[in-house]
């Protein structure tokens, strides 16, 4: 039998279940992009907020790509459960609060229609580095993007995550409303700020009065999160249905560890995050740069050098002594770029990354971190390298990690998961990658760099 609330009576001693009832939820969060991410982070602090203080919290979530998560949610009353998955334990938890799934594709003024209700107070993100429709090496609007052409040319039945807040904000204004804090939750630095530039490029083309508007009212929180999320298998799908006794064709897997940290700027209420391990802070900056650059530059590190050492996941590429030790390496490059972060060693830190990378219970695809590297390498790697020469440093580990990601595009030219793969396909020289601007810029002090490390056309 499947998951659903009449099996949320019958499920073992073993299995968290949500500290209500489901039922009752009232709408309070629209959430674009319901992927594994968010429902085994942004939901999981969301139910264990409103356990300890009861709200109106629940969750419209909204796929904009792919209708598998909503239809498998929709056909379990929208339960779902995490499984957790540490070295040497294993837990299933039953998340409760998504109150509606949606797939944007079959009706956008639904979820338009989501976004601008009175009730909805709070608006996350979790659409991934390319769902923004942006250039990571300038951060501004990707005009000539065909999701951004299609909205400006239909701005009622939006493709875009930014074209679809823009479409709510605007009915929020004809309302006369408070719109509602819109939070974005993917690995961009000043993500807040990012995604606020590109609604207001976008609302300006559409109608600079609204952008004003925008301007004046709404508010984009900058957010750092973390917690390690595989994708899910058919492993995982079978060993939960052990646990609780039912299938879920909607589980999500994760480590234990979790993090959230989230900019003190709020436009209308919101949940009591704080009280279940959320850090609400002043700056978010010290803390994503940290984790951008440790964390996530790591983890791109591992996957371009670990694949082509005929690695399939983390755990394994962090057995592997010279990677191993790459690793810890490139994490001391990256500390040395970074201002201090308040209440965090960044040794400590270090090692604890690693820890959780050698993790064995977490089966972390390298191929699904190296998706879509020309979206992350900005972030995750040429900033340490700008910064350490800016400084009369070099950084030799991430300046071989860039070379790896170049290996990888040559590589796998013909099958490369990337938004700009067609692009990426036509160049063959170094200097060809270096002067691709979407991904380096125009920094010419970046490339003198990489060329003088020794970034050959060899792509070592």
């Amino acid at each position: 039998m499947k998951l659903g609330r009449a099996s949320l009576a019958h499920l073992p001693a073993t299995v968290r279940g949500p500290g209500f009832a489901p039922a009752s939820l009232a709408l309070g969060i629209v959430h674009l992009g319901c992927g594994a991410f968010a429902r085994a982070h942004a939901f999981w602090y969301t139910q264990r907020a409103i356990e300890a203080t009861p709200g109106p919290w629940g969750v419209v979530a909204v796929n904009l790509r792919g209708s598998t998560v909503p239809d498998a949610l929709n056909a379990q009353d929208c339960l779902y459960s995490i499984l957790t998955r540490g070295p040497e334990r294993l837990d299933a938890e039953i998340v409760g609060v998504i109150v509606e799934a949606l797939y944007a594709p079959v009706d956008p003024a639904a979820v338009v229609a989501r976004l601008a209700d009175p009730a909805t107070r709070v608006v996350t993100l979790t659409v991934t580095e390319k769902g923004y429709c942006h250039v990571p090496a300038t951060g501004d609007l990707d005009e000539a993007h065909p999701d951004i052409r299609a909205d400006l040319a239909n701005p009622e039945a939006p493709r875009s995550a930014v074209g679809f807040l823009v479409a709510g904000l605007a009915a929020v204004r004809a309302r006369r409303q408070t719109p509602p804090t819109i939070l974005s939750c993917d690995n961009l630095p000043s993500n807040g700020r990012v995604l606020a530039k590109l609604v207001a490029q976008f609302a300006s083309l559409r109608d600079p009065g609204l952008a004003a508007w925008i301007a004046d009212e709404a508010k984009f929180p900058c957010t750092m999160v973390d917690r390690i999320v595989p994708a899910t298998t058919d492993e995982d799908r079978s060993a939960v249905g052990t646990l609780l006794g039912y299938a879920d064709e909607a589980v999500v897997v994760a480590e234990p560890f979790s993090q959230w940290v989230i900019e003190d700027r709020f436009s209308a209420a919101r949940p009591a995050w704080e009280r279940v391990g959320v850090q609400i802070v002043p700056d978010v900056a010290p803390f994503e740069r940290a984790k951008l650059r440790l964390l996530n530059g790591a983890h791109s590190a591992l996957a371009y050098r670990g694949l082509a050492k005929g690695h399939a996941t983390v755990a394994e590429a962090m057995a592997d002594p010279e990677l191993a030790a790459a690793t810890r390496t490139l994490m001391e490059e990256a500390a040395a770029t970074l201002a201090p972060v308040p209440g965090l060693d960044l040794a400590a830190y270090s090692a604890q990354l690693c820890a959780r990378f050698a993790n064995a219970g977490i089966r972390h695809r390298l191929s699904q971190i190296a998706m879509d590297g020309s979206q992350k390498l900005p972030q995750r790697l040429l900033g340490t390298i700008a910064d350490a020469h800016a400084a009369g440093r070099t950084a030799p580990e991430a300046i071989k990690a860039v070379a790896a990601w170049i290996a990888h595009v040559r590589r796998e030219r013909d099958k490369l998961a990337d938004p700009l793969a067609e692009a990426l396909g036509l160049l063959r020289t170094v200097d060809d990658f270096l002067a691709f601007e979407p991904v380096f810029g125009r920094d010419a002090r970046l490339r003198a760099a990489l060329v003088a490390a020794g970034l050959s056309d060899s792509g070592r």
